[in-house]
């Protein structure tokens, strides 16, 4: 493993913040709601002549969490960016420990400890997988398909992701938008890899229902019932052969540790960004992994900053599960690096090899795309 410390103390000259939106291709359809575009902040760290990025995930409303784009940056600027540039950093594990005193915002914390890891990469000259011993230079690739108009369109979209070459199709669902579209999905598909994603749409009081999914050959149902929910997941799960995948339930490493006591879920979810950072992914991956459960890593639409970054965490042994990492074309008509990501012939996307997370954000189109920037020198 790498040592960071080769790259000495780090003191942060600057973090930049720039409001980036992306236009979806199509509409994003969930139990949450409706989303057009994806907007986020792309976080710079700033130092020695070396750039750190990051992105962050928090949404618009408060929906998936109780974060959003707006408080994410409040917190940020009026909590966290002190205390990053209060002294030197010794290393990425750092950031966590100055963050300890500012409780929950996970998200908010990520933006700046994802941006500090990849300075480090960068600083370092390799890539983020190659310093956690990834073993996968290619990952194998899963598509998320929203809840559609009709069933006919959900089964066109699902074949022509399927002859495109994803080797998993995860599907939005919510009463009322759930068995049959599956049941279509799975007959038209019989040997495509099939899960759900209910977003916490049902109640414990739902297990009837929910039972009837046992009969489709689902690889998982992600987060059926609510956030806080893990006794009624566990319970839910004795009830079904389906396995429980946990999602909003994970946003930290003691989430995950009290999920697998309890037998809440036989499979995580790991979004880097929505447990605090790669710091809390990479131990909440060691917990898993121990423990025999396997892992993917989730996605929140990211442009291709976050998508590079999550692919450094999905080059890890642990992650045994196709994840929520797609190409860039999937939703976006432009994304801002070039090239943009592409799935290869083999249904998988390459971990980007270059220092870091290994890319770069392309200039020209982030002018495009920006709603505005902001940046903050260390005092």
């Amino acid at each position: 493993m790498t040592d960071w410390a080769a790259a000495g103390p780090l003191a942060i000259e600057a973090v930049s913040l720039q409001e980036v939106s992306l236009p979806l291709v199509r509409p994003f359809v969930s139990s949450r709601g409706r989303e057009t575009q994806r907007r986020f902040w792309l976080v710079g760290v700033h130092a020695g002549g070396v750039t750190g990025w990051a992105e962050s995930v928090a949404q618009e409303e408060p929906l998936y969490s109780e974060e959003t784009h707006a408080t994410l940056h409040q917190v940020v600027v009026a909590h966290l960016l002190p205390r990053l540039f209060a002294a030197p950093l010794a290393g990425p594990g750092a950031v966590a420990e100055r963050f300890r005193p500012i409780r929950h915002h996970p998200m908010a914390k990520a933006a700046l400890e994802m941006a500090v890891w990849d300075w480090y990469g960068r600083a370092l000259g390799t890539s983020l997988a190659t310093w956690w011993e990834g073993v996968r230079p290619e990952v194998p690739a899963g598509v998320v398909m929203g809840i559609a108009p009709s069933i006919p369109e959900l089964v066109d979209t699902a074949g022509a992701r399927a002859a495109e070459g994803y080797r998993r199709l995860k599907v939005k669902i919510q009463p009322g938008w759930d068995l049959e579209p599956l049941q279509a999905l799975r007959q038209a598909l019989p040997t495509m890899a099939l899960w759900a994603d209910a977003n916490s749409a049902y109640t414990l009081g739902d297990v009837g229902h929910l039972a009837q999914l046992d009969r489709l050959g689902l690889g998982l149902l992600e987060q059926p019932l609510g956030p806080d929910d893990l006794l009624d997941h566990a319970a839910l799960q004795r009830r079904l052969a389906t396995p429980l995948c946990l999602d909003e339930s994970i946003r930290s490493v003691a989430n995950a540790r009290h999920a697998l006591q309890l037998g809440a879920c036989r499979a995580i979810n790991v979004k880097p960004g929505r447990v605090g950072g790669f710091g809390p992914a990479l131990d909440i991956h060691a917990l898993a992994y121990r423990a025999g459960v396997p892992l993917w890593c989730g996605g929140m639409l990211e442009s291709a900053v976050g998508r590079a970054a999550n692919l450094q965490l999905a080059s890890l042994p642990g992650f045994t599960l196709p994840g929520d990492l797609s190409a860039s074309s999937c939703y976006f008509t432009q994304d801002i690096i070039e090239p943009p990501f592409q799935l290869t012939a083999e249904g998988t996307l390459a971990v980007p090899a270059a220092p870091g997370i290994g890319v770069t954000p392309d200039e020209a189109l982030l002018q495009r795309f920006s709603q505005g920037a902001v940046e903050w020198h260390r005092p």
